[in-house]
């Protein structure tokens, strides 16, 4: 499951910001989700938990044990991002299949990669619109976000300890809205599954306005250079095979917003206090688990 980047000028988004939208009787997306699928992924999940990446995990106290949350993560690794199946692990291994949450998937995945998208909608992902994202909610299944996209996937390993969600604000206008709690999930050590150098962004799209097609026609809107498997030395966010590493996972404790609702959602002044609040919050935990992670013993 790919991050997305929100789709904030969404119709559905810009409504008046005193009167809430009638609530629209929107579609439910192309949901494609199968628990036969996922329980056939587990006993291998289970061995990359255990084995490859030797997973630790802790803060699963915190996660209510039934009702509809919105997970935030911080996405690490590259477009293999090993933390997110490490985490449906444990999120399985807790809660079975019957409970169901639905990872918002960038769009051009299923463009870029169409098989590994069609396993991913079988695990739970979406493509990424609004309208399916209020849609899902309205229905009341819980949704997991990665805000920072590629730029937090590919963010130069010196920035590994950071939580970088580009500013993007569109999940905490969604909390606000449905009254959301806001759990927020980090990770350690996914991001030395495979080591970014640096990010070569401008130059790729001044080469680009030169001349030089995109791969597949697609825009990639970062354009990492990356030490990682199988290509040693890639240029470009190329799928990856992961490093073994060991991974730390936490859920944090909730992020709970002193006003919700409609209302609250339009204040832009309010949706960027929220906003500084979660990534403070997620940051002060990243922060908190690589000492323990890099402790001796």
């Amino acid at each position: 499951m790919r991050s997305v980047r929100p789709q904030l000028n969404s119709p559905i988004l810009r409504s008046s910001p005193v009167n809430p939208p009638t609530p629209p009787n929107l579609p439910l997306p192309a949901i494609r989700r199968d628990p036969r699928v996922i329980r056939r992924l587990m006993p291998v999940w289970e061995w990359f938990y255990r084995h490859y990446f030797r997973v630790r995990t802790s803060g699963w106290e915190h996660m209510p044990g039934h009702g509809q949350v919105l997970l935030v993560g911080s996405h690490n690794g590259g477009l293999a991002t090993p933390d997110l199946p490490m985490f449906l692990v444990d999120w399985v291994r807790r809660f079975g299949t019957d409970r169901q949450v639905y990872g918002l998937a960038h769009a051009k995945v299923w463009q870029a990669f169409p098989a590994a998208a069609d396993l991913a909608a079988r695990v739970g992902a979406v493509p990424f619109h609004a309208r399916q994202a209020i849609a899902l909610l309205q229905q009341g299944h819980s949704l997991l976000v990665y805000p920072g996209g590629g730029e937090d996937a590919f963010r130069p390993h010196r920035r590994r300890d950071r939580i970088e969600f580009a500013g993007r604000t569109g999940f905490i206008r969604l909390a606000l809205w449905h009254e959301l709690p806001v759990i927020p999930l980090i990770s350690w050590g996914g991001h030395d599954t495979l080591v970014v150098l640096g990010d070569c962004t401008a130059q790729a799209r001044r080469l680009h306005e030169l001349g030089m097609p995109w791969l597949l026609g697609i825009d990639p809107e970062v354009f990492p250079v990356y030490l990682g498997l199988p290509w040693g030395l890639a240029f470009g966010p190329l799928p990856n095979l992961p490093l073994p590493a060991r991974i730390h996972t936490r859920v944090c404790a909730p992020v709970l917003f002193e006003r919700t609702g409609y209302a609250a959602s339009r204040d832009r002044a309010y949706v960027q206090a929220c906003y500084a609040q979660v990534v403070a919050h997620m940051q002060a935990e990243l922060d908190r688990l690589r000492l323990e992670a890099e402790a001796p013993g």
